[in-house]
Formats: structure tokens, sequence, C-alpha cells
């Protein structure tokens, strides 16, 4: 059997083209394109605005899908564009591959082949980033990419930045996309795995040769950009997905079943698990409105304790609880700094003027916390101990 034709086929069945978006690489160009020939003549040809010799050579390929900006807009640019006409011809997937002869076209049927697994994926091929020609500089922006890839997801990758992928175009033509250069590569990954799409590594070769590569990455600006994103990015994450996604899990789950399943046994150790509370219910209590879910997940990932739990005990501070809070903070401070104010439970009402007693008020909140922490911590520990113990 023709492994060339049996792709080829597979890829029709599967409804699958391949995306070529290309700036300036006219040494490589036709290599690449002849290299997906051998699989597909389903290709998009995105032609950035180049101004070397790419146009004449995309004459010789006259039935490939072409489409030519006048100026440079971006890779993200030309990547959209491609999706977008990929979607009109009704194409379910897209393979996209960098035109600077870094990547091979032989491990197009590695896609192929996962995509028959699983349709509801993203693969993002793996280069072997200590192979000896990759350069230094792109083995670190690789790993800066990963790290926080992984914060804004919760997906450990071991490549992010690679060019070489398969996208599901019908996820992508529901998200909407701000970016326009290196960064919607990035920006693409994020959003597909907070839309519930799985994100994958596939393993393939890599080769940049000194005398062919082209880099139109600019260290300073788009590195600027990228971070720029991955901020927004963060922001989002902690504040509405990862609180989004608790939410429909406890909903789906019901409380009852959530607590057992993802609290009572979890794999985690009885220590790592009271910890995840004390954390919790310290940032739960402490005086960081409007910053607690990102802080809580921040400080859990840092600190290597279970995420979910410690986001679950923070919600302590929920509406009904937070006059309680408020008025236990307030008595607490009073105490400490042995202040005469006469706060009853009585006063703390929506009208209630919380600058009138601020220092009371912050360091009353902070010992509430550190007490109800160190509690919670103690009587959690017990209880998982317990458990553990019954369990054996």
């Amino acid at each position: 059997m023709n492994l060339s034709i049996d792709i080829s086929s597979l890829m029709a069945n599967l409804n699958v083209c391949v995306i070529i978006p290309t700036y300036n690489n006219d040494k490589t160009l036709s290599r690449v394109i002849d290299g997906v020939l051998d699989y597909t003549d389903q290709i998009i040809v995105v032609n950035d605005g180049s101004t070397d010799d790419t146009v004449s050579i995309l004459k010789r390929y006259s039935n490939l899908i072409q489409i030519n900006f006048p100026k440079n807009k971006g890779k993200g640019a030309a990547l959209r564009a491609g999706f977008k006409r990929a979607i009109q011809e009704n194409f379910d997937f897209a393979i996209t591959i960098d035109s600077d002869g870094q990547h091979y076209p032989d491990d197009i049927p590695v896609f192929i082949t996962e995509l028959e697994k699983n349709e509801n994926i993203l693969l993002i091929g793996s280069r072997n980033m200590t192979h000896e020609s990759v350069p230094k500089n792109s083995s670190f922006g690789n790993k800066f990419s990963n790290f926080w890839y992984w914060v804004e997801t919760g997906i450990k990758l071991t490549d992010t930045q690679s060019g070489f992928r398969l996208y599901p175009l019908n996820t992508l033509s529901k998200i909407n996309f701000y970016t326009n250069k290196f960064e919607f590569e990035i920006e693409s990954i994020v959003k597909a795995a907070w839309r519930g799409v799985e994100v994958k590594n596939i393993p393939i070769k890599v080769l940049y040769d000194a005398d062919e590569r082209v880099s139109h990455f600019r260290p300073i600006v788009d590195f600027t950009r990228i971070s720029i994103l991955n901020t927004w990015l963060v922001l989002v994450a902690f504040l509405y997905i990862k609180p989004r996604d608790f939410f429909l899990k406890l909903k789906q789950k019901g409380i009852k079943r959530f607590f057992n399943e993802n609290i009572l046994h979890n794999s985690d150790s009885p220590l790592k698990k009271a910890l995840s509370i004390s954390l919790g219910i310290f940032i739960g209590i402490s005086p960081l409105w409007g910053f607690q879910t990102i802080i809580v997940l921040a400080l859990a990932a840092l600190l290597k304790l279970n995420k979910l739990i410690s986001f679950t005990f923070s919600n302590i501070s929920i509406p009904p609880m937070i006059p309680f809070i408020i008025y236990g903070s307030l008595k607490m401070g009073s105490w400490v700094l042995g202040s005469k104010n006469n706060i009853e439970y009585g006063n703390i009402s929506a009208d209630f003027n919380i600058l009138l007693s601020l220092k009371e008020y912050i360091v009353g909140s902070f010992v509430l916390a550190i007490l109800s922490s160190i509690m919670f911590g103690v009587i959690g520990f017990i209880y998982f101990k317990l458990m553990d113990n019954r369990s054996e």
C-alpha cells in the first residue's frame, strides 16, 4: 500500500486542507509546497506581502488556492485569512505548516493518524528543541510560552510555538480573535482549550538551516506583544475561565458528589489537602476583594497545592457570609488594637461606612484569616488522616 495515497484518501475523507502562510521565503517555498503535494492538492497558500520571488514561484502553482496580501500584515493575519477561506471551502480541519523549511511535510501522516482517533482536537507538532540546529533564543522563547500556556489553561505542553499544527475549523469559526502577528498562535490555542478542545503535542522533525532560514520575529516588539497578550489571558483565565469551569463542574456533579470526588477522595496527601484548605480560607477572609480568585489560584500553583480545593474554600466570602466576615474582622481588629469603637453586628449593613474603622478592619481581617486558616487546616488534616486510615 502506498502511504501517500492512503493518507491522501484519509485527508479527503476527514475533509482536511493544508494552509501555508509565507513571507519572503523564496528559498524554501517550492520545496515545502512540493512536499505537501505528495499528500494533498487541497492547499491554501497565503502570501503575506512578500517582496522577494514568491509571486513568480506561486505562478507555477496556479491550481492551488492563493491569497495575496499587497502589504505584509503579519503571520496571524495570514493564518486568519487562510482559516476563513478554508471554512468557505467547507473544510473541517486545516494543517498549517511554515514555509521556511524547518518542518518536514512527510510528518503530515502523524497528524492525520492522530486525528482519526479524536476529531475534537488541536494538534501542535512538538519539535526537539535540544537539536543542535535550534537557536538558543527559540528554545528559551518556547519554554517561556509553555509556562504561560500552563498558567492560562492548566495544560502542560512541550511546544506551544511550533507552526506545524492541525486546527479544528468548526471551533475556530466560533471564537473571536483580536491579534494579527505572531501572538495569534498563542491566542488561538488558549481560546481553543477554553472551548473544551483537547490541545495535544505530537512529535515532529525539525531543521533550522542557517543558509536558508529567514526569521521575521522581532525580539523586542514581538516579545512585548506576546507578553501583553499573556497578561490579558492570565487575567481572563483567573477572573472568568477558572471560576466558570469550577461552577460548571459543581453544577454538573452536584455539591455532594463534587465534594466527595474532588476533595474527600482526591489523591493528594492529607497534609497537602489541609494546606490547600488553609490557603483558600486565608485568601477568602483577607481584605483582597476583587482579586481573591487570581491570588488564590496563583499562590496554589506557586506553592504546588491543590488549586481546586484552595479555590473552593476561598469562596467562604460568598455574599451571605460577607456581613459575618466584616463584623468578625472589625471586632478582632478592635480587640487587637485596643480600640474603643463600639461595633455591633446590627451596624453592619449596606450603608455601613467601613472607612470609619478601616484600620480595625484591615488588621482584624488578616488576624481572623490567619486564625481561621489554621483552625480549618488542622481540622481538615485530622479529618483526611482519619479517612485515609479507615480506607487502609
